[in-house]
């Protein structure tokens, strides 16, 4: 077994062990609201949110976009489970941020190895092979913070699928202060209409 592996297993093991009535949470999410936010390692929606177990649906991808794949999640969510109230969550020094997809595409199209960066940009070791599957996928990078918190507030909000009646909030959190910051014209965006 891996190092990772046996730590991960033993944390289980303690966790069953003070797991109490939690077995008997209810399906929906009690405070019936969803987050979508980045799978960044620095963030802990739990805190910065004052989540418990069973409280919320916390949906992560990297950068926390409006990807078809999240907004599956979000109607689910509502559809299904209740939640009525959306969050859009971005962060700042988000590694979204650190390249395009073309440098990205670039990138897999050479190896499918870990690049690394440095102050002259993104490197592959070029020990092939690479895969054009690459150049099919939207990898959603961001610009800017705020423009890319309003794009995929927007973009939720005239999802077909997604009722007029749930209001999408747009926040950035910041990570050198754990502070939640409001995007005005990305919760104006998302004001529910009916």
């Amino acid at each position: 077994m891996s190092k990772i592996l046996d730590e991960v297993l033993a944390a289980n093991q303690a966790y069953v062990a003070d797991f109490g009535d939690k077995g008997e949470l209810a399906l929906p999410p009690a405070r019936s609201f969803a987050i979508l936010t980045c799978m960044d390692a620095r963030l802990d929606p739990a805190k910065y949110a004052g989540l418990s177990e069973g409280d919320a649906h916390v949906i992560r991808n990297a950068g926390g976009r409006a990807s078809d794949d999240a907004i599956r999640s979000l109607v689910i969510s509502y559809k299904l489970l209740g939640t009525r109230e959306w969050f859009i969550i971005h962060h700042t020094n988000c590694g979204m941020e650190l390249f395009t997809d073309e440098i990205m595409r670039r990138l897999l199209n050479s190896s499918l190895k870990t690049a690394s960066i440095d102050a002259e940009g993104w490197h592959d070791s070029g020990d092939g092979p690479g895969s054009a599957e690459c150049n099919y996928i939207d990898w959603l990078t961001i610009k800017d913070q705020e423009s890319s918190v309003l794009e995929d507030v927007t973009r939720v909000r005239n999802h077909p699928l997604v009722p007029g009646n749930i209001p999408v909030y747009g926040y950035i959190y910041d990570c050198k202060s754990g502070r939640l910051i409001e995007v005005p014209a990305a919760t104006e965006a998302g004001k529910a209409c009916c």
